[in-house]
């Protein structure tokens, strides 16, 4: 399935961690006879996250000093084999604010990627789901493969940084040679590095780790947050647990039907109506936009810059530049949210002035870079799970023969979406299927919101994925904005509908339209 927009779907590193050692938080012979169904978490203070998490602080107490408890529950390293090798994963949670009398149970969050780090990711909204914290537990999670949970491991920063600096548009046959190359040395440290991890790391693995994990923290029923790729995440819980299935929501929907190279077309096109209308909304206020003339001037003056970025890279972050890869990351990275609009048009200003430091600072911010110099191992997750779970391999030749519709599709993002389709040849792992199966008969309603402007997850995904689910669980509801999923943009009308389903069980009307 496609990921979140990746101008090159490479990967990101851990400097301190070689997993051609044994298998970090993998047990041994102890394990074998260990029923995980009893296991009991221990949960304790947050400690710091770690370098494949972000790096940063412990969170912070909520405002109404609800504390954040940290802890790691042990799944199978292979669903084949339940009594054989385990590892750990990392769980964070705050507790209710209601009566125990009125606690529905935990509400499990998954916010996307794949490879972004739930225990970190949730203390940052935890204020936007204080009403769902009435009824509810909130709890998150690092998948498999990600931030504290068996990390993936691939390059170190250093490589990193030299790898992010390549063109990720090739335009004769030494550049794609190189590029080639990139992806190649890149796959294969990632093989070097977590060669026992990388086997295990599908869709289907996390979907029982999620079940496991409701019966670990005692609930009947999993009851269910996914956005972006969580949604995937959820749509194949839903088809392998059906029963199983609680109050479950999915926001910013990815598309079930398609193809790695569908999903990559449809970002194009996504990504070009998200710019389209960055730009409208610029012209549009009552100040003179400050990098256009017209909408159709602001995105000429953004296609001048990265041509002119192609031979003249900009000052970036010092001592690297803004390249014309960097540039078009940073962008990608600005549509996400409409929030980020004015630093995109701050970061346009001041690169046209010859400064490119705000747009490498959103490249960076979307390649898991911080600002110490440090990588999470967003991407390399990112890579390793989506590989593990896509079966098309595609080859340099069919790329170039699928150019012209992606610039067609998108002049800016096209040729980008379109290279980065060669990230899984040569992977050492077979991909599993052509999309997931997520259909889900038997389960209970599961609410599906498509956003109209989404960049990421274009609208059309949501009305597949209900689909698909099946007549009588998927149930559809639109949202008429901007950026990457509803529920945190603050419109009332989505957040009633999704706190009146998960915390008293109402259930839209199919076809619901929120503006």
């Amino acid at each position: 399935m496609p990921a979140p927009f990746r101008p090159r779907a490479a990967a990101l590193a851990l400097t301190a961690v070689l997993l051609s050692a044994p298998l970090a938080g993998c047990g041994g012979d102890e394990d074998k006879d260990e029923d995980l169904t009893q296991q009991e978490l221990s949960w304790e203070e947050c400690p710091d996250p770690s370098e494949a998490q972000g790096g940063g602080n412990a969170p912070s107490p909520l405002p109404d000093d609800g504390e954040w408890q940290c802890a790691t529950m042990k799944v199978p390293l292979d669903w084949d084999e339940p009594r054989g090798d385990t590892i750990e994963l990392a769980l964070i949670r705050v507790r209710t604010t209601g009566e125990p009398n009125r606690r529905i149970g935990s509400l499990v969050f998954n916010f996307g990627g794949p490879g972004g780090s739930g225990v970190t990711t949730l203390p940052a909204f935890g204020e936007d789901y204080a009403k769902l914290r009435t009824r509810y537990d909130l709890v998150s999670f690092d998948p498999r493969g990600v931030g504290r949970s068996a990390p993936v491991i691939c390059e170190n920063d250093q490589q990193l940084d030299a790898y992010f600096q390549q063109d990720a548009t090739p335009d004769d046959a030494a550049e794609r040679t190189e590029y080639v190359a990139g992806t190649e040395e890149f796959n294969e440290a990632c093989e070097e590095r977590s060669r026992k991890m990388l086997p295990h790391v599908r869709t289907t693995d996390a979907a029982r780790d999620l079940d496991l994990m409701r019966r670990v923290l005692g609930d009947d029923k999993l009851h269910y947050f996914g956005v972006s790729y969580g949604t995937e995440l959820g749509g194949v819980y839903a088809h392998l647990f059906p029963r199983n299935v609680g109050r479950a929501v999915f926001d910013a929907v990815v598309d079930p039907t398609q193809t790695p190279e569908q999903g990559s077309l449809a970002q194009a096109k996504g990504f070009q109506l998200a710019l389209d209308n960055f730009a409208e909304d610029c012209v549009s206020q009552a100040e003179d936009c400050p990098i256009g003339d017209s909408a159709q001037d602001v995105k000429d003056r953004i296609a001048r810059l990265l041509e002119e970025l192609e031979d003249r890279p900009l000052p970036g972050v010092f001592p690297r530049e803004l390249t014309q890869t960097a540039a078009t990351g940073g962008i990608a990275q600005a549509l996400y949210s409409k929030e980020f609009w004015a630093y995109l048009t701050d970061g346009l200003q001041q690169a046209y002035a010859g400064d490119g430091r705000t747009l490498m600072l959103l490249a960076d911010s979307l390649n898991g870079r911080s600002e110490n110099g440090e990588y999470s191992n967003l991407v390399a997750a990112n890579v390793a799970i989506n590989c593990a779970d896509d079966r098309p391999r595609y080859d340099v030749a069919y790329v170039q023969r699928r150019l012209p519709e992606f610039r067609a599709a998108s002049e800016l993002f096209g040729e980008f979406l379109a290279w980065s389709m060669l990230s899984c040849t040569g992977w050492p792992v077979a991909g599993a299927a052509d999309h997931p199966d997520v259909s889900a008969p038997g389960a209970p309603p599961i609410l599906v919101i498509g956003n109209t402007g989404d960049p990421a997850t274009p609208y059309e995904g949501a009305r597949k994925m209900a689909r698909e689910l099946g007549e009588g669980v998927g149930v559809e509801l639109t949202y008429r904005g901007q950026g990457h999923g509803a529920y945190d943009s603050g419109n009332t009308c989505v957040r009633d509908a999704v706190d009146g389903y998960l915390l008293d069980g109402k259930v839209p009307a199919p076809g619901t339209v929120c503006e």
